[in-house]
C-alpha cells in the first residue's frame, strides 16, 4: 500500500519543494487531469516566476475538459501575452490583480472553440486604440473598427451560436453570442478587462440577447459591433435590460466569470451546459430604468418581408389623421430583438403605415399598458396603394411570423 501513495504524493512534493505551486494552488485539480496531467505540471514548471500565479488561476478555476485537453505550450503563450497585455497598457496600474486574472488572462469566455488569438488581435487592435487614454474609450474605438477588419457582420444564419473568433472569421457571420465573443478577446488582447454578458429571454418574451461589459473603474457595457460612438453604457436593449428579474433564472441578466462561483451561466444554445461561472448583475441594469410619462407606454414593430428575412421599411403611426411617428424598421443586419421601439399612449386606437409610393401596408392596433411587439409580413396580396384618390383603402392585418430566430 505505501507504493501507490508515494505515487500519488510525489509530483505534489515536487512541485511545493521547488517552489512551482503556492501554498494557495489546490493540487488536487492536476488529478482531474487525466493523461493530460504531466502538460498541467509542465506549464506551471515553466512558467516565469511572474507569471506562476496566472497558470495556477486558470487551471485552479478552467473547465475539467480543459484540464484534460489543453497544452503547456497553449498555456503558457496565452499567460505571456496576457501578462503583456497588462504592463504595457497605459491603464495597467489602474487594473486591479483580481480583475486582471479574471477578465484579461482567460483565454476563453464561454464554450467556445479554444483558439490562439491574442497575437493577431493584438496586432490589430492596438492602432484601432491609438490615443485612447482609459480601458472605456479604448473599448468604444475598437468596436467600431473591429468588425470591418476581421469581415465578421451579425447573422442568425451562423454555423452555430458559440463560435470562436476564428470560426466567425471564417465564415464572416456570429450572432450576438459569437460577436461578444469576438470584441471580448480583442479587447483583452491589448489589456483591456472585458466580460461576456447576457440574459436567457427578456421579460416580454422576445429572445435572448448577449453583450459585452469592459472594466474602467467599474464595469460599462456595449453591444458587440453596435457602437454608440465614443460612448460606452448606451444600446438598443437599455430599455429591455431594465426591466429584467434577478429572481427568475430566465429572465436574469449574468455575467461570466472564469474563476468559480455558485452559478452557472445558462446557455440558450446548450441548456445542458453547467460548467461556465457566472454572477447575477440585474440590480446594475434594473437602477437605469427611466419611467414613461404617466399614461405612456411603448410598442416595438417589426417586418418581415415573403422570404421570411426582418425588411428594413419605412413606418409610420397616426392618432387618426395624424401622423404621431415616423421611423424604419430594422433588417437583418441588426440584433433579432432589436426592434423598433415607439412611445404611444395606453390603451389608444392607431393606425400604422408600412412601406412608401405605391405599396403600402395599412393595419391598426390598440396599445395595452405594457410593451408589446407588433409584427407584419409583407406578401404581394397585403400591398395596397395610398394614393389620395384611393378611398376604399382596405386594414390589412398583419400576419405572424412561424419562427423567431434566437438572437444567440
Amino acid at each position: 500500500m505505501r507504493q501507490p501513495f508515494v505515487a500519488l504524493i510525489l509530483p505534489t512534493f515536487l512541485l511545493c519543494l521547488s517552489g512551482l505551486a503556492s501554498a494557495e494552488f489546490d493540487t488536487d485539480r492536476l488529478a482531474l487531469a487525466g493523461d493530460n496531467r504531466g502538460e498541467l505540471e509542465q506549464a506551471l514548471a515553466d512558467a516565469p516566476a511572474d507569471q506562476r500565479e496566472g497558470i495556477e488561476f486558470l487551471i485552479a478555476n478552467m473547465p475539467e475538459s480543459d484540464l484534460q485537453t489543453l497544452s503547456a505550450d497553449y498555456l503558457l503563450e496565452n499567460t505571456r501575452l496576457a501578462y503583456q497585455a497588462w504592463t504595457d497598457a497605459p491603464w495597467a496600474k489602474e487594473i486591479p490583480k483580481d480583475i486582471f486574472l479574471n477578465h484579461v488572462l482567460p483565454y476563453a469566455s464561454i464554450y467556445e472553440r479554444r483558439d490562439e488569438w491574442r497575437a493577431d488581435f493584438r496586432k490589430r487592435c492596438l492602432p484601432m486604440m491609438e490615443g485612447a487614454s482609459s480601458p472605456s474609450e479604448a473599448a468604444a474605438l475598437i468596436n467600431q473598427k473591429l468588425f470591418k477588419n476581421v469581415g465578421v457582420k451579425y447573422s442568425t444564419r451562423r454555423v452555430k451560436a458559440d463560435q470562436s473568433p476564428l470560426e466567425s472569421m471564417e465564415t464572416g457571420l456570429a450572432s450576438c453570442t459569437g460577436l461578444s465573443v469576438l470584441l471580448i478577446d480583442a479587447c483583452r488582447s491589448v489589456g483591456i478587462p472585458a466580460r461576456f454578458v447576457g440574459t436567457p429571454l427578456w421579460f416580454n418574451q422576445s429572445g435572448n440577447h448577449s453583450w459585452v461589459e469592459v472594466w474602467d473603474d467599474g464595469w460599462h457595457f456595449t453591444g458587440a459591433a453596435e457602437p454608440t460612438g465614443n460612448e460606452l453604457d448606451r444600446g438598443w436593449f437599455v430599455g429591455n435590460a431594465t426591466k429584467a428579474d434577478r429572481s427568475s433564472k430566465a429572465h436574469a441578466i449574468y455575467a461570466t466569470s472564469f474563476k468559480q462561483t455558485p452559478l452557472s451561466f445558462p446557455c440558450v444554445w446548450n441548456r445542458k451546459l453547467r460548467s461556465i461561472p457566472a454572477v447575477n448583475v440585474t440590480d446594475r441594469y434594473v437602477a437605469l430604468q427611466k419611467s414613461l410619462p404617466p399614461g405612456m407606454t411603448e410598442s416595438l414593430f417589426v417586418v418581415h418581408g415573403a422570404d421570411g428575412n426582418r425588411a428594413s421599411c419605412r413606418l409610420r403611426v397616426l392618432d387618426g389623421d395624424e401622423v404621431v411617428f415616423e421611423g424604419q424598421t430594422n433588417d437583418e443586419g441588426f440584433d433579432a430583438n432589436d426592434h423598433l421601439r415607439v412611445k404611444l399612449k395606453q390603451q389608444h386606437k392607431y393606425s400604422v403605415l408600412i412601406g412608401e409610393g405605391d405599396q403600402v401596408i395599412r393595419d391598426t392596433f390598440i396599445t395595452s399598458t405594457k410593451e408589446q411587439l407588433h409584427k407584419h409580413r409583407l406578401t404581394s396580396e397585403e400591398a395596397v396603394s395610398e394614393s389620395p384618390t384611393d378611398k376604399t383603402t382596405p386594414e390589412i392585418k398583419a400576419s405572424t411570423p412561424s419562427q423567431q430566430e434566437e438572437s444567440k
